[in-house]
């Protein structure tokens, strides 16, 4: 029996956004902290409440900033861990009901016992962090200027459930090539803000703060740096964004490049139906829509919700992320083979100690079923496709799509969270596409 997602060919009909694949699949039965400056933080705690760490206030003005989370926030972290309550083993062998028990068990125990978020801190105050309200919102960002004068000006934007860290690693080869096996003329100045309402950014107390809105807020941010010529670059929600900010063509931007491009069929649909790799992209679609999108839903209907228990239990919050890191990265079962459990540990551990589970999520509520679409655009576009990702649309859906596609290249491996699990690829898709840009 047909259904409205096929037509009289018997193919699936063409489709503009993620949200409206899911919908359609539903239909048809598929299951669908810190200082800045000498400013001091602020700490609540009490005998039953966790120390509550404040953002200091943020102006136009573009202020230092440092981490140091309050040692009563770690030590009631740990307090949590050790006192879990765990749910009953799962009836299966593997990760189809999600994380299984043991890896839970595992991954909490290490996070308890050995994990040090202090190396984490540290290595954020080695770079030159500040805060600046854009927008009547302060806005946390990482600004790495480079030696070399021919540098690139670059803003990398991060998605869900990313963050600045997934970045730490490329930064020196970026703005020091050629300390780095790579020349001086590969050079880039480096900004990575943190999203609103993720990491040290602030958290929006109203609605509207939209990847259009978010996209503003990157070019007026490039501009207060000083910059008349730059390059964006983002995957998932910062493909969003970065695409975004293509639409609007700010003053300065001259190309932008992403992994994971937001990519759909685009209309009409060919005369001779799909081929090969467009039907391969399509059943990657509707596996993710059947099986694994039930994160997205909730995030896009039901954010504060959600967040009442990723808020309180740091295990909750461990393994809706954990999950992300299994299914999205490039590994044959346990995410460890691409991403090491301190770095899994340090993004999980950001989110907890920010309390961002669903300040984080409303950005899908916002955003989800309405800005995260297939969007043409005339501005310059490079594309890396990272093989290992749970989406690999086809470059003839980009050909359609950008009618400016200068670069395109399929990585052999690496996936969803490509800077953190293979960074010299990444930087070296990153040189090779705004090579021609330059």
């Amino acid at each position: 029996m047909k259904n409205h997602l096929e037509d009289n060919t018997g193919v699936p009909a063409p489709l503009s956004s993620r949200r409206e694949f899911i919908r359609a699949a539903a239909a048809s039965g598929g299951a669908a902290m810190l200082s800045a400056g000498l400013v001091p933080i602020s700490v609540d705690a009490s005998a039953d409440k966790a120390a509550q760490t404040v953002l200091p206030t943020a102006t136009e003005d573009v202020t230092p900033f440092e981490v140091h989370v309050p040692q009563a926030a770690l030590d009631d972290l740990k307090k949590r861990l050790a006192n879990a309550r765990w749910p009953d083993k799962e009836p299966v062998t593997d990760w189809s009901q999600g994380v299984p028990l043991a890896k839970a068990q595992a991954l909490v125990e290490y996070w308890r016992t050995h994990y040090d978020w202090r190396r984490v801190e540290s290595s954020l105050n080695r770079l030159p962090q500040f805060r600046t309200q854009i927008d009547g919102l302060g806005i946390h960002f990482i600004h790495v200027r480079s030696k070399h004068e021919s540098a690139l000006p670059i803003i990398l934007t991060h998605g869900w459930p990313g963050s600045v860290l997934e970045f730490l690693q490329v930064i020196g080869p970026l703005v020091d090539p050629t300390a780095h096996g790579g020349k001086a003329d590969e050079a880039f100045d480096v900004v990575i803000p943190s999203l609103p309402g993720f990491g040290f950014s602030d958290k929006p107390t109203e609605r509207g703060w939209r990847l259009p809105r978010i996209a503003n807020a990157w070019a007026v941010l490039m501009q207060r740096l000083g910059y008349s010529r730059y390059v964006a670059q983002g995957g998932d929600l910062g493909a969003g964004v970065s695409s975004w900010m293509a639409k609007q063509r700010p003053s300065g931007l001259a190309a932008i490049h992403l992994n994971l491009p937001i990519l759909f069929p685009p209309p009409p649909l060919p005369p001779g139906g799909y081929t090969a790799a467009e039907q391969a992209a399509l059943a990657q679609l509707g596996k993710y829509a059947s099986d694994a999108s039930g994160y997205a839903s909730i995030q896009a209907t039901r954010p504060q919700t959600l967040g009442y228990g990723l808020a309180d239990s740091p295990v909750g919050q461990a393994m809706w992320i954990y999950e992300k890191f299994q299914g999205w990265s490039d590994n044959k079962g346990d995410p460890a083979e691409a991403i090491s459990v301190d770095h899994m540990l340090d993004g999980i551990t950001l989110y907890w100690l920010t309390d961002t589970a669903a300040s984080s999520a409303r950005l899908y509520y916002e955003s989800f079923g309405k800005d995260f679409v297939r969007m043409p655009l005339e501005l310059p576009v490079a594309v890396s496709i990272f093989k290992g990702d749970f989406f690999n649309p086809p470059k003839m859906w980009g050909d359609r799509t950008y009618s400016r596609l200068f670069y395109w290249n399929e990585a052999p491996k690496g996936g969803h969270f490509a800077a953190l699990e293979q960074p010299k690829l990444f930087v070296a898709e990153l040189r090779k596409s705004f090579r021609q840009v330059r």
